[in-house]
């Protein structure tokens, strides 16, 4: 992919363009752009126990179970 010169000075300067090429639109940005948007916008920490929980609930929807009762009725 060629960049036009004022596509290039508007990257260097930060900005984020759009671009078609090969019938697909791209967007261009500098890297460390991106990378603070990807700290902005993706959690990669630990999960909390409520995400846990509802992770482990969500699944035992899928499997068709009625919900985890018995399960947390054997841990108490």
């Amino acid at each position: 992919m060629q960049l036009t010169q004022d596509q290039m000075q508007a990257v260097k300067k930060g900005a984020t363009i759009r671009v078609h090429e090969a019938g697909t639109d791209v967007v261009v940005m500098r890297a460390d752009v991106l990378e603070r948007l990807h700290g902005l916008i993706y959690d990669d920490g630990p999960w909390t126990d409520d995400e846990m929980d509802f992770l482990a609930a969500e699944d035992a929807d899928r499997l068709g179970w009625d919900g985890m009762d018995a399960y947390q009725e054997m841990d108490r």
